[in-house]
């Protein structure tokens, strides 16, 4: 948490270990991962491997890591990739895809984050010598920027059927895709079947302190290694981290659950107050959006508002605000949160219209 007394809706990636997390981290049997000598990273690789039907895995020290490992393994300079807009390999990976796989990216205009095979098939090139070669369709589960959509197992499977008939490979960016399993109840493995690559994150709502895991066939993970090598992403000893998933796995997955009932608790309470826009209708995970409908008053400066008052939050925009729930929020800090946006709403209300 940013402080003791914080109710920090910023990000799931605030999250830290833990008692027992950690307790289980510093008990860890370690060994040098470079020589695949770390049985604990090894047991990570492997549950995530059959957690998501693939052949192999690999640790890496994040989510950007992996999409941009898989990025260029499955592109060659001057390849297009084919992503909705709002898709964080676009949006918060400093430009990876052209700095280090030379890749171009084209975005989709999907709705909340999800596009349609249609909209695929639309976005891929013909074949010709002076366009790029369409190479790879890459999607978000769940859409961040989407408000933690869950992309429709239906809809993956007809989007990737379209992919498959242009040759293209298929990428799956997990970050959040244990939120989309337990709110869907369809397993990560069917989530992962059509596509070449995935992962899963061990920072957001399962609460670790660093990492995530990459899968894919071993070919791909062998490619992998070699990458993760030249980025400066190998470890030795890093069972101590791997550990923390290990946990994260047999604990903290089905507690998902609770924070996608504290999301639709915040968006029912939000829903409310005058002066909020928002669907709660559209809250299927632990992601919040919701517009601030004030005159005079902008996202930012509600979120430096919020921030004086205990309430961490994320303005994504002029009029949009941010709220993720996870391991470290109660029901109750929901209430008192719900209780702040009004306090604040209301003081702004007071000082544009004065008594008479």
């Amino acid at each position: 948490m940013s402080a003791p007394n914080f109710i920090d809706l910023y990000s799931d990636t605030r999250t830290q270990p833990t008692e027992d997390m950690k307790h289980f981290m510093m008990s860890a049997k370690v060994g040098d991962e470079q020589k695949d000598e770390d049985p604990t990273t090894r047991l990570l690789c492997d549950r995530v491997a059959d957690l998501l039907g693939k052949e192999a895995a690999v640790f890496l020290p994040s989510g950007t890591m992996c999409n941009e490992i898989a990025l260029a393994i499955h592109c060659r300079p001057g390849d297009e990739v084919l992503c909705d807009r709002s898709s964080h390999i676009i949006n918060f990976e400093a430009g990876g895809p052209a700095a280090l796989a030379g890749a171009m990216v084209r975005a989709i205009d999907g709705k909340r984050g999800i596009f349609s095979a249609a909209d695929l098939a639309e976005a891929i090139r013909p074949e010709s010598r002076t366009a790029p070669r369409t190479r790879l369709v890459s999607i978000e589960q769940t859409a961040n920027l989407g408000g933690g959509a869950v992309w429709p197992l239906a809809t993956i499977r007809e989007v990737m059927a379209v992919a498959r008939k242009s040759q293209l490979a298929g990428h799956l960016d997990g970050a959040r895709l244990l939120n989309a399993v337990v709110a869907s109840g369809v397993s990560a493995r069917a989530y992962a079947e059509p596509f070449d690559s995935a992962w899963i994150d061990l920072t957001k709502g399962l609460g670790g302190p660093v990492g995530a895991v990459l899968t894919g066939s071993k070919d791909f993970i062998h490619e992998a290694w070699r990458l993760k090598q030249r980025w400066g992403g190998a470890m030795r000893q890093s069972g101590i981290l791997a550990a923390a998933g290990v946990y994260a796995l047999d604990h903290h997955v089905d507690r998902l659950a609770d924070d996608h009932l504290n999301a639709q608790l915040l968006a029912r309470g939000l829903a409310r107050l005058p002066g909020i826009s928002i669907s709660p209708e559209n809250v299927e995970t632990n992601i919040v959006f919701f517009d601030i409908d004030v005159a005079g008053l902008s996202a930012p400066d509600f979120v430096v508002a919020m921030k004086e008052r205990g309430v961490v939050l994320w303005a994504s925009g002029t009029k949009t605000v941010r709220a993720v729930t996870h391991l470290h929020i109660t029901s109750g800090h929901i209430e008192a949160a719900v209780a702040v946006v009004e306090d604040v709403l209301r003081k702004k209300e007071s000082v544009q219209s004065p008594a008479n």
